[in-house]
């Protein structure tokens, strides 16, 4: 009995560093109503970013009665749907990408270093959690947050590591580096 009173103890430690791992940003929060018989009955939804800024990123939604609450149940939903995204040399993406979600369509630009993050207020949070520190975005359409968060992340999906490029066309890594450098798209650093 002790013995399963211990395990679950250190369980409960190991999630919680597991947790602290990820920085997590509010991106938006909404007052909702729900109309019954008696009136309107308010609530909060919440929109959280998640990651580990070190390729790992997610986000979620949640809604409740209390704004921690819904703060809460986002983040846990953020942490199970986390993505990896291959970074260059941990500070920008590999090359450009566009994303698109109903209305909310986003051009995401690979950068020298300190370019800094140059994006709004939702794919800004994105790329903070996410650990990018060099990166030029913009936003066309939608400014609606949800749709610019899920544009965000429906270019990052399609983010591409050079080696696994170079694995499809059967060439080595370091010739498919040679041609980039030959073509003056080396990175500058």
């Amino acid at each position: 009995m002790a013995q399963e009173r211990r395990g679950s103890r250190d369980d409960r430690q190991n999630r919680d560093e597991r947790d602290s791992e990820f920085v997590d940003k509010l991106v938006a929060i909404n007052r909702v109503a729900k109309v019954v018989k008696g009136g309107r009955r308010f609530g909060f939804a919440a929109l959280v970013v998640v990651g580990d800024q070190k390729g790992r990123v997610g986000f979620g939604h949640g809604k409740a009665r209390e704004v921690p609450e819904a703060i809460r149940k986002a983040t846990e939903s953020a942490k199970r749907d986390l993505i990896f995204v291959p970074l260059r040399d941990g500070r920008t993406l590999h090359h450009d990408l566009n994303g698109r979600h109903g209305a909310g369509k986003v051009l995401l630009r690979a950068a020298k270093a300190g370019t800094g993050i140059i994006a709004g207020g939702p794919m800004r949070a994105v790329f903070e959690t996410l650990g990018v520190s060099d990166v030029v975005a913009k936003s066309t359409g939608s400014s609606n947050p949800y749709n610019m968060v899920r544009a965000t992340f429906d270019a990052l999906k399609h983010q591409v590591h050079p080696k696994d490029v170079a694995a499809q066309r059967g060439l080595k890594y370091a010739t498919l580096q040679a041609r980039r450098a030959a073509s003056g798209i080396a990175s500058e650093e």
